[in-house]
């Protein structure tokens, strides 16, 4: 999960993904660091076929809605906004002008301000589109309302990456909630006595492996969208760093 190149082996390219997860429950099938987990799987596969860096993951986000299970652990909001914005402005003076989220935890409201704020030079990924066109190219029979949290899609995609993390249980643990109005009030307990809110039962790796498979297809159009958006690769180049755009049409490196 942890990058272990060098320094002389950090790859010369001009955008960064940052995984962040999360060390919140997932039911007793999956792992705490499920979320985790997953975004560093996405980011590794991202990486062999993108030119990107990849960072070490953020472990521990804001999962306080989750606080009602042993080993659940937060951040506030206001930190996780802190961090982000340090690593991105580290990254930038090192001539690394882009950052990409690679967000686990849909719990981590605060990434989208975030990124919103940093005018073009930062991208969230995956969003609700990529997350939903992922499951139907993988042909999963729930969608992201239904199964929101150790349901058919995280227990697919560690069946297929990590099938070793995922225990004995998931076939029988099929819980809904679709009336869902006051859980940031009421916390997940409200909902769930397991911890599961979806269909893992359904869950396959062969599932898990098409997902993934389309959600680094779309990280194309991500790196499409931050192509000359947003004054990072502009000041870069005035500092004397690299550039999104050496004034010939380069693309992204």
């Amino acid at each position: 999960m942890l990058p272990t190149h060098t320094s002389s082996e950090v790859p010369d390219v001009l955008v960064a993904v940052l995984p962040v997860g999360s060390h919140e429950q997932h039911g007793p099938f999956l792992p705490l660091a499920t979320d985790t987990v997953i975004a560093c799987t996405i980011a590794a596969e991202i990486a062999k076929t993108h030119p990107v860096r990849t960072l070490p993951p953020v472990t521990i986000s804001c999962s306080h809605e989750h606080a009602a299970w042993p080993g659940t652990v937060s951040i506030s909001a206001a930190t996780l906004h802190a961090l982000v914005r340090d690593v991105a402005e580290s990254l930038r003076r090192a001539g690394v002008p882009k950052l990409v989220l690679v967000n686990g935890h849909g719990g981590n409201y605060v990434l989208g301000n975030v990124v919103q704020e940093a005018h073009g030079d930062m991208a969230l990924f995956p969003g609700l589109d990529e997350w939903e066109a992922a499951r139907a190219a993988a042909g999963m029979e729930t969608d992201g309302d239904a199964d929101m949290h150790a349901g058919e899609l995280e227990t697919s995609i560690l069946l297929h990456a990590h099938p070793g993390l995922v225990r004995d249980g998931y076939e029988t643990a099929d819980h809904l909630a679709d009336d869902r109005r006051s859980l940031l009030t009421l916390g997940m307990a409200a909902y769930t006595a397991s911890g599961v809110i979806g269909r893992p039962s359904l869950a396959s790796a062969d599932k898990g492996r098409d997902a993934l498979g389309s959600l680094v297809a779309a990280f194309g159009g991500c790196l499409a969208a931050l192509q000359g958006q947003g004054g990072g690769a502009r000041q870069a180049r005035d500092e004397g760093q690299h550039a999104v755009d050496d004034g010939d049409g380069q693309p992204l490196r």
